[in-house]
């Protein structure tokens, strides 16, 4: 009798689970765009496998930082951006908004260049593809409920598994790369401070804090679902991290191996080709492909929603243009502008990427400040406030990311002093 109630309640907690699952999965999973693929290949192509100690303490921090947010949609029911509002007045709130609405314009058109770059590689010309693969987001988020765009999201989400194939595909010494991945190392030399600075950088962002809060209130999920919606969060933190680091597995052990020096996520996928195979260097193109359309369509998700719940405007995937239009009018036109750039002939993207870096490195310690001041409002929180030890981790990740942020802002403008 006893094993039989033990089954049910396994199952029973597994289809909560299930019923919950989405948020953080799809949050974490973003963070793998066009930008992230191009540092974590970058890194694995320069320093092979000197970097991957990191990835156990930047695990860690993303659960840190992610579990807040979600913690704090679920107990108030309120979007980051409504709460910053409410607490800290609108004047603050206009800047900040702004300032996360430029950075994810910037962000936006880097994700129309992965979709260029990966196409073009397998033979579809950018001026086909960057209009079909806007289109194709437009549609889904503007014709779609929020239950069937999370499942697509959630699919998107696990092709990046094709990462992990490519990885294997290039046989690297397992017992290099475990050691390397519990053996810190360090270097004060620019380009190893700029590549580590840049990992971290890439892997918390502010766009993902408002978003998965957006997320997980839409979604209607309350206190008593919140321990699956952690588990959610942690299960997306390790898998993207999981999947980062096979990207870095999969340069270092080709493209490090033969001496080949690459700029960008294109180069590395052209590069696998004669190193690990024809089939390691579609996976790697499909997965640029897949992060490029995947990002595309939360980033300006993610930016619409925090602009509306800041100014109290109708916002969610399950409201109709007429309840939500300034929602989908600031979705639409994110989409629009983002992918219309990329098709000016022979631009540059260098100096959008760089500035929408800079912008989003200079918001992210302020929005990690509101965060913890906000999660440790008892009257906002109730008994939900983080506890000392909690509190100690999330002010160390936050310090840390505040130093690390400003070196990243201060390497970007003035890239000759560390040179």
């Amino acid at each position: 009798m006893t094993s039989v109630w033990r089954k049910n309640k396994t199952i029973r907690s597994l289809l909560l689970f299930l019923a919950v699952v989405g948020p953080g999965i799809i949050t974490a999973n973003v963070d793998n765009d066009a930008g992230g693929i191009t540092t974590y290949s970058v890194a694995g192509a320069s320093f092979g496998y000197r970097l991957l100690w990191i990835f156990i303490p930047m695990t860690l921090a993303l659960i840190v930082v992610q579990e807040m947010s979600a913690r704090m949609g679920a107990v108030t029911g309120k979007g980051l951006a409504d709460l910053i509002r409410e607490k800290y007045g609108v004047k603050i709130t206009l800047a900040v908004m702004l300032a996360l609405l430029l950075g994810n314009l910037g962000n936006t058109v880097s994700e129309f260049a992965g979709v260029a770059a990966s196409t073009e590689i397998l033979g579809v010309s950018k001026y086909v593809a960057v209009p079909l693969g806007a289109l194709l987001v437009w549609w889904m988020v503007v014709k779609g409920s929020y239950k069937i765009v999370e499942r697509v999201f959630l699919v998107a989400s696990g092709l990046y598994l094709t990462y992990v194939a490519s990885g294997w595909m290039a046989h690297p010494p397992w017992g290099s790369v475990l050691q390397q991945m519990v053996t810190p190392s360090f270097s004060l030399k620019g380009d190893y401070l700029t590549m580590l600075i840049g990992l971290i950088g890439t892997t918390i962002a502010p766009w993902m804090q408002f978003y998965i809060q957006s997320a997980v209130v839409e979604k209607g999920i309350g206190v008593d679902q919140y321990k699956y919606s952690r588990l959610d969060v942690i299960v997306g933190c390790f898998m993207v991290d999981f999947v980062a680091l096979f990207i870095v597995v999969a340069c270092a052990a080709t493209i490090y191996a033969a001496g080949v020096h690459i700029e960008t996520a294109e180069d590395a996928a052209l590069a696998l080709a004669p190193l690990a195979g024809h089939w390691a260097s579609i996976l790697f193109s499909f997965g640029l492909l897949n992060a490029s359309l995947f990002s595309a369509s939360i980033l300006p998700l993610s930016t619409a929603y925090f602009v509306c719940e800041a100014f109290g405007f109708e916002a969610g995937i399950d409201k109709s243009w007429q309840e939500a239009p300034v929602f989908y009018w600031l979705y639409t036109f994110l989409i629009v502008v983002g992918a219309a750039i990329i098709l000016i002939p022979h631009i540059s993207l260098i100096q959008v990427m760089l500035w929408s870096q800079v912008v989003n490195g200079m918001m992210l310690p302020f929005i990690l400040i509101f965060m913890l001041q906000l999660i440790n409002n008892r009257d906002l929180m109730g008994n939900y406030v983080n506890s000392r030890g909690f509190n100690l981790v999330a002010w160390l990740t936050t310090g840390i990311m505040v130093v690390l942020t400003l070196l990243l802002v201060t390497i970007s403008l003035f890239p000759r002093l560390l040179a």
